[in-house]
């Protein structure tokens, strides 16, 4: 089988981009000039990588030359409260871009999409409500993979991703935050009685290859879209009580010091369906049990590395 990936350098898409060259998938990744190909670079010589600098004529022969027989369409601008500088990049990268690639697909005979999806478009549980501007470029691209679906036959799934996480995530998220918090000093945080759904890495991954089989069983073009949801609601709160137990990390917390965000989520979206053939397997404790691991093998080698620099130097 054959994939093309945007996002391919992202936590998640880096991360499927390993599963499916493990799985002997021919994997194309698309970056742009600027990107970082660090999370790639264990894989970066299974894979091609096509390097985009913008355009719908660059895409579609990207997708021409890589003949993908599914698109994991991951790329997007994240912005949790957006300012006015950030509109143009938001719009550009979750629907500019995105309905480009439907292009390039519909031009080329490409007809099957993983799409990439958010909770975040569920405000207080709502059929719709976007949280941030985000979320709702989210629902806009959507509108036009519609548009492409009647016209063109694409089959798709969206997949709505709650909170993911895991080892060798560098993204400024909770678990980045608290594994470089130093014991000696303080952290300000909200209240901390928001709610968090949140879904191991590997979890995440087994969604995408489960939704991607799904798509090419499939004879009929249509659009599903199915939550990737733990099925468990924690607070922040108990969440950095969790963390602290299982790394034996003190945690000095100032709870109440930072205002909660504009629209904040304090439970998260739980009416989406299920995508059939998935479930969830890794549980909060054993997720950051293996952070836990991973971060003291990691050091261990980077003390080791040193030792052996010194020697020789």
């Amino acid at each position: 089988m054959i994939a093309l990936i945007t996002g391919v350098t992202g936590f998640v898409g880096s991360s499927l981009c390993r599963r499916l060259v493990h799985n002997g998938w021919q994997v194309h990744g698309i970056v742009r000039p600027i990107s970082n190909l660090e999370a790639i670079e264990n894989v970066i010589r299974s894979i091609k990588v096509h390097v985009y600098e913008g355009g719908v004529e660059e895409l579609d022969a990207i997708t021409r030359s890589s003949k993908p027989d599914v698109v994991f369409h991951l790329a997007s601008h994240f912005v949790a409260e957006h300012r006015a500088e950030d509109i143009n990049p938001i719009i550009q990268t979750n629907i500019l871009f995105g309905t480009y690639l439907l292009e390039s697909m519909a031009q080329n005979s490409v007809r099957c999409l993983i799409n990439t999806g958010t909770a975040w478009q569920h405000y207080q549980n709502e059929d719709y409500n976007p949280v941030c501007l985000y979320a709702a470029s989210k629902k806009a691209f959507e509108a036009v993979l519609r548009y492409y679906q009647e016209l063109f036959k694409i089959k798709a799934v969206t997949l709505k991703l709650h909170d993911t996480y895991g080892a060798s995530d560098r993204r400024s998220k909770l678990f980045t935050t608290l594994r470089k918090h130093g014991e000696n000093t303080v952290l300000p945080m909200s209240a901390g009685d928001q709610k968090l759904d949140l879904v191991y890495i590997d979890d995440v991954v087994d969604a995408y290859i489960v939704a991607a089989h799904r798509l090419l069983s499939r004879k009929n073009s249509d659009l599903e879209e199915f939550a990737v949801s733990s099925g468990n609601q924690v607070s922040l709160r108990d969440i950095v009580e969790l963390y602290a137990q299982i790394t034996k990390k003190k945690m000095r917390i100032d709870w109440g010091k930072r205002p909660y965000r504009l629209r904040e989520v304090m439970v998260p979206w739980t009416k989406g369906s299920s995508l059939p053939g998935w479930e969830p397997k890794i549980s909060l404790s054993e997720g950051i049990m293996r952070m836990h691991e991973h971060d003291r093998h990691s050091h261990m080698d980077e003390r080791h590395s040193e030792s052996f620099f010194r020697e020789i130097y």
